[in-house]
């Protein structure tokens, strides 16, 4: 059973593979036997995760929200290593800022990333899948693809991450005749680049508070549950979205 889990054979691409919990992702994924791809906007980022990962590992500059970059990095990896069996769209942004306020640029631009930038991934990246009969998407979602923060503020982030499971549950069933699992994760909070200005607040507390395991997620713990994902062991797993939140979502949030 345990070879279920491996990865030996498979090429991955992780978009946002160069930092946080893309890039624990590519590692793990190495780490399991898989050729690994880290697309991401900066070069020299991607270089230093290659790095990390070793030899036989790639990296190419992506922009997702870029439907020709998307095109040309799906050719770079199908020319390197003559298929692609795994896709995680990791790449996000977020924007906190009230529906009063928030700049349409800004609005645009976390939908172009979050939500865009997956369905442009996932097109081309399923054609390749299709003509191998078999390949697996997995998209990062949020706890907030599932409810809304408790004072609103992050419109856009939430909005994106809606619909990125709605993106995920009807690809999961067109795609699924082609053989292509389309599965989404769910993570609660987590200590990224993007929250380590919340370490030591009352807002990390309060997170502690809600979560019934009594802290924040490490970019580690998602990479199980990516591995699973990816792995043949979910071959007959389609169309989920998996919280992986310390219990966080399972939670009515209230002191008792």
């Amino acid at each position: 059973m345990t070879d279920a889990f491996r990865l030996d054979g498979k090429v991955a691409l992780v978009t946002g593979g160069n930092s946080g919990i893309g890039e624990a992702i590519a590692l793990a994924y190495a780490a399991a036997g898989a050729r690994v791809v880290v697309g991401g906007r900066r070069p020299e980022r991607n270089a230093a995760t290659v790095e990390k990962l070793g030899d036989g590992h790639l990296a190419v500059t992506l922009d997702v929200a870029d439907e020709r970059s998307v095109e040309q990095a799906v050719a770079t990896i199908v020319k390197a290593y003559g298929r692609l069996d795994i896709l995680v769209n990791n790449a996000g942004v977020g924007q906190r800022a009230s529906v009063m306020e928030l700049e349409l640029a800004a609005w645009r631009r976390v939908l172009d990333t979050n939500l865009t930038g997956a369905f442009l991934c996932t097109k081309h990246a399923a054609r390749q899948m299709s003509a191998q009969g078999a390949g697996k998407i997995i998209n990062i979602a949020s706890i907030y693809g599932l409810a809304a923060p408790s004072k609103g503020l992050l419109v856009a982030y939430t909005v994106s991450k809606h619909a990125v499971v709605a993106l995920t549950k009807v690809n999961a069933i067109e795609l699924a005749a082609h053989g292509i699992q389309v599965n989404a994760i769910a993570p609660g909070w987590f200590f990224t680049e993007m929250t380590g200005e919340l370490k030591g607040t009352d807002f990390e507390q309060s997170v502690c508070e809600r979560t019934p395991t009594g802290r924040w997620g490490e970019a580690g713990d998602i990479v199980g549950a990516c591995q699973f994902l990816a792995s043949p062991a979910a071959d007959f797993v389609n169309g989920v979205v998996l919280p992986v939140d310390g219990g966080y979502s399972a939670s009515d949030g209230l002191r008792r």
